[in-house]
Order: C-alpha cells, then sequence, then structure tokens
C-alpha cells in the first residue's frame, strides 16, 4: 500500500537486534493518542529476555478520560509504565524511579555482590513519537538530535540522564507489514509515516471521518462542521469552505485544508482526541 520501508528502516531494525544485548532494560516510547498502533510489534522479539518500561508520551494532547482507562487496562496486564508530556517535561521526572522499580531484583543482587554497575537503557519507537524531546527533558540538556522528520536519529548515542543511568538512544522504527488500513492512518495522521508519501488530501479526509465519530463537538468548534453524514472528501471539501480556503474562481484549496488539519489535530490544537480506545 505505501513504500516507506526503505533501506534505512531494515537497517535501523538490525542495529536495534545487536544493540539490545548492550542494556538492561527497554524503555519504549508510545503515542497517548494511538496506544495501540504505536507500538512496534516487532520489538517482542527484539526486547524477549529484557524487562520493559512503557512511556505513554502525549498524554497532554490525548484524551484524558479515555488515557486513564489505557492506564488502568494495561497496569492490570502488568505493564510497567509511566505517563509523559515530553515537550513541557511533565511526568520525565519520574522516568529514573520507575527504571529503577523495574530493575529493582537484578539491583538489589548486584548491590549484595558489592556491584555498582550503571544502567544502561534504550529508548525506543516509532518515528516522530517523540524520543530525542524525551531523552532531552530526561538529561535536562540538548543531548538528542530532535525533528520532526520520522527517522532523523543516527548512529549510536549513550545519554546520561542521572548518576548512574545512561540512556541509548535509537532510530525510529515501523515494520515491514501493516496489518490494517486503522494501522496505517492511525501512523499516518499521527505523523509516523513522511507526509510526502502519502495522499495528504485522503489521510486528513479520513482524519476527519474517524474525529467526527468521536468527538464531533470538537469539529464543530474549529471548523464549523455540521454535516457529519458526508463522504471523506466531501466533508474536507466542506470544511475547507468553512474556512474560506478557495482558489480562484471558488474552488476548495483542500490541499491547503489538508496540511493545515493535519498540523492543528498534531499540535492539539482541535482538542484533546484518542483515537484508540480500549474496545477497538
Amino acid at each position: 500500500m505505501i513504500n516507506w520501508f526503505p533501506g534505512h528502516m531494515a537497517k535501523a531494525r538490525r542495529m536495534l537486534d545487536e544493540q539490545a544485548a548492550l542494556v538492561d532494560i527497554i524503555c519504549e516510547l508510545s503515542d497517548a493518542r494511538i496506544p495501540l498502533s504505536s507500538r512496534n510489534p516487532e520489538l517482542d522479539a527484539v526486547a524477549a529476555k529484557k524487562p520493559r518500561l512503557l512511556i505513554l508520551n502525549r498524554v497532554d494532547l490525548a484524551d484524558p478520560k479515555v488515557t486513564a482507562e489505557w492506564v488502568s487496562e494495561l497496569k492490570a496486564q502488568g505493564t510497567a509504565l509511566i505517563e509523559v508530556d515530553a515537550r513541557s517535561g511533565k511526568g520525565v521526572a519520574n522516568f529514573p524511579k520507575a527504571v529503577r522499580e523495574v530493575l529493582k531484583d537484578k539491583l538489589a543482587k548486584e548491590a549484595e555482590r558489592g556491584q555498582t554497575k550503571p544502567i544502561r537503557a534504550m529508548i525506543v519507537g516509532i518515528p516522530n513519537v517523540g524520543k530525542s524531546t524525551f531523552i532531552n527533558k530526561a538529561a535536562k540538556r540538548k543531548a538528542a538530535i530532535a525533528s520532526d522528520r520520522p527517522g532523523v536519529t543516527r548512529g549510536r548515542q549513550w545519554i546520561n540522564v542521572d548518576a548512574g543511568l545512561d540512556l541509548l538512544d535509537t532510530p525510529g522504527l515501523l515494520w515491514p507489514k501493516l496489518t490494517s488500513e486503522t494501522l496505517a492512518n492511525h501512523l499516518a495522521f499521527t505523523g509516523a509515516i513522511n507526509d510526502d508519501i502519502l495522499d495528504i488530501e485522503d489521510i486528513a479526509a479520513k482524519l476527519l471521518v474517524e474525529i467526527a465519530a468521536k468527538y464531533p463537538q470538537l469539529l464543530t468548534a474549529r471548523y464549523k462542521a455540521d454535516d457529519f453524514t458526508l463522504e471523506p472528501h466531501e466533508l474536507l471539501e466542506a470544511v475547507t469552505k468553512k474556512r474560506g480556503f478557495l482558489r480562484s474562481g471558488g474552488v476548495p484549496d483542500t490541499e491547503r485544508m489538508s496540511r493545515i488539519l493535519l498540523d492543528e489535530f498534531r499540535g492539539g490544537v482541535i482538542g484533546r482526541i484518542t483515537l484508540e480506545t480500549i474496545d477497538k
């Protein structure tokens, strides 16, 4: 469907396999707006024998009620996790303590033997999920390269967070085969798949339909949308007209509207939205 798994993704996958052997724990960043789609299933093989910590990022952009439901469900499944907003730094201070809690048995055994080795943690996640931003907040300095472009992280970067805790930054990694259209759409909505290889208007139209199904009041408030029975591209055209984005001759500039819609969704301008719930 989308040719988005080029050589650099395959190289990143091999790098993760090699570097997993170097660390004590694997810390996975996911997007609170798409808690399922933003978790790479290939990580289960990479991290099969390693303790794991889930870092639920962008909770500031997600629906707080739905996030609370996800947190309760994941903890009930035995998942160690913390909630953060990497942009503001909210919750990031809990990270070192959470890592040590996951590794408490290992650390206790090392202490009994008089060992004081530093903890080495690998930070992993899909492209554009906020890994570098999170690391910079955790390290309290600009230690990792941050960019809106998926897959920008290069090479091996060890970053000291505090005494006895070092982080290994890794490139954002997607997986070779998307199992459903919904999964592909959710990755596209949040920017995990580069906009340049997508039909931007098709993606925007599908996003409008998803938001209309779950948060119609937000579309009405932001874009004056009032007819949610329209087909996806008809809804996009209607919203474009409401915003007054018209080319010469009164033709709706749906491409401009599409880019603005995606930017405003990703930045939380439309409102706090979670696209995936426990039952779906």
